[in-house]
This record gives C-alpha cells, sequence and structure tokens, in this order.
C-alpha cells in the first residue's frame, strides 16, 4: 500500500515556474513507474510525464521541453515545470503503478494567470 501526496500547486503568472512534488509513503513491489497527470475543468485526465523507477522519463507532446521530472527518493518524485501558460492550469494528479495496482494522490491545483 502507497499513500500519495502532492505539494507545491498554486498561482504562478504566465511564463513563471513552479516546482511539484509527489511524496510516497509505504511499499510497493519493483519495478514501478509514478507519473504527473492533469485535468483541467471540462476535460479528460491526461498524462503530463512519468519516470520509471530505474529514471525512465517520457513526456507528453504538449510539453515541449517546459517540464522536468525526476526520482528524488524511492517513491518521491519531482516536477519541475518552466514557461508555464494558462492552458497548463489544471488540477495536478500523482500517481503510483506496479504490474498489479495503481495509486492515485489527491491532486494539487496550479493556476497560470495571464
Amino acid at each position: 500500500q502507497v499513500q500519495l501526496a502532492e505539494s507545491g500547486g498554486g498561482l504562478v503568472q504566465a511564463g513563471g515556474s513552479r516546482g511539484l512534488t509527489c511524496a510516497g509513503a509505504g511499499s510497493s513491489s519493483s519495478p514501478y513507474t509514478m507519473a504527473y497527470y492533469r485535468q483541467a475543468p471540462g476535460k479528460q485526465r491526461e498524462l503530463v510525464a512519468s519516470i520509471t523507477s530505474a529514471g525512465s522519463a517520457r513526456y507528453a507532446d504538449f510539453v515541449e521541453g517546459r517540464f522536468t521530472i525526476s526520482n528524488i527518493f524511492e517513491h518521491t518524485i519531482y516536477l519541475q515545470m518552466n514557461n508555464l501558460k494558462p492552458e497548463d492550469t489544471a488540477v495536478y494528479y500523482c500517481n503510483l503503478q506496479t504490474r498489479s495496482v495503481e495509486y492515485w494522490g489527491k491532486g494539487t491545483l496550479v493556476t497560470v494567470s495571464s
């Protein structure tokens, strides 16, 4: 069982930066993949970036080199977001997947003002 907690959300101006941390408490099997998803009002939840326990990262096309995801500790990741745009406004959710189970955090709101 792993409990995920996101932190770092808030209000930022367009062009600014924000860092999100997802800290996981508990244990899981390995290998695992952690990720950030986001959901904007009226839209479906979408993948932003993921990283495996071995450190292999992937990004959604809309990231366009602006975000970097990294492993900090076991079950803890950091998402650095630069050059934020108003369309990046969303609730950002942390996710952890193993071969057999999936966990979600409660989300943290990032609002980008124009």
